[in-house]
């Protein structure tokens, strides 16, 4: 019997050349590139590590977005998915974490169902880089009734395959967890480094399952999703301003150099 795997990955605005409306500080997202998120990368990265390092595993990518996100999912499969679902419908447009969450665990129960697979292990970005919240992958588990582990920067699936071993990234130094299978997981760009999309891989994803599901096909509560049942508000987005610009000290000795910075820091009032 197969292990799967899921993959929640996310479709966002690249972040180079990224703008911001100064009159809505909304984000413009029309001529923007869009890329996998660098997380959600990393996420998927592990999931093909261990489809490398073991016999019959199944790695299925799930996203919730526009049309245009199967761009983002084909990619995925050329890097080594077997398949993707999307779930794209307006009644979905809008959500925050919380209404997000609602529709990927409505697609991943139906998924289960339409497809006949239990997913053994499911991955996640710990954040997305248009957001940062770091709230979807924690709130899928929970709906789920799921162990979690999150900032995974090391993963040791055991041959048994019903247990991971977990280094969970801390501030101040890290922690070594076990937890049982089924479980999620969030990733961090320590984990891993993303691999390539192949020739080959680009080739075969045509041929590839990729399922596009409207909210009716998931059956999901519509009073759950959307921009109605969204709690949270963006009071307001902007770009940092830029810092001041640097100041050479000049002197012939460091005693010099220091008492030119001492006045300086004095005449700002720092000490």
């Amino acid at each position: 019997m197969a292990f799967n795997i899921l993959v929640c990955a996310k479709q966002v605005p690249d972040t180079n050349v990224i703008k911001i409306n100064p009159k809505t500080g909304t984000l413009i997202r029309d001529g923007v590139p869009s890329i996998l998120n660098n997380d959600d990368a990393n996420a998927l990265e592990e999931a093909l590590r261990i489809k490398d390092e073991f016999d019959d595993v199944h790695v299925t990518v799930v996203s919730m977005g526009p049309p245009q996100a199967q761009d983002m999912l084909m990619e995925c499969i050329a890097m080594g998915a077997d398949e993707s679902i999307l779930i794209s419908d307006r009644a979905v447009g809008g959500s925050d974490t919380q209404a997000t969450s609602n529709a990927l665990v409505a697609t991943i129960k139906k998924a289960e169902e339409k497809l006949g697979k239990k997913f053994d292990l499911v991955f996640a970005g710990r954040q997305a880089i248009d957001g940062d919240t770091a709230q979807v992958g924690p709130q899928v588990a929970e709906k789920l009734d799921l162990p979690q582990v999150t900032y995974v920067e090391e993963c040791t699936l055991n041959a048994e395959m019903n247990e991971v071993t977990v280094k969970r990234n801390l501030e101040d130094g890290y922690e070594i967890i076990k937890v049982k299978t089924p479980c999620m997981l969030t990733a961090i760009k320590e984990l891993n480094t993303p691999r390539y999309m192949t020739i080959e891989g680009i080739f075969s994803a045509k041929n590839k399952p990729m399922h596009v599901w409207s909210a009716a096909d998931v059956e999901v509560d519509l009073t759950t999703v959307g921009l109605e049942a969204s709690p949270t508000n963006v009071f307001r987005s902007f770009t940092p301003a830029p810092k001041g610009k640097g100041e050479m000290l000049e002197g012939n000795t460091d005693k010099e150099k220091v008492e030119q910075l001492l006045i300086g820091l004095k005449g700002k009032h720092v000490i």
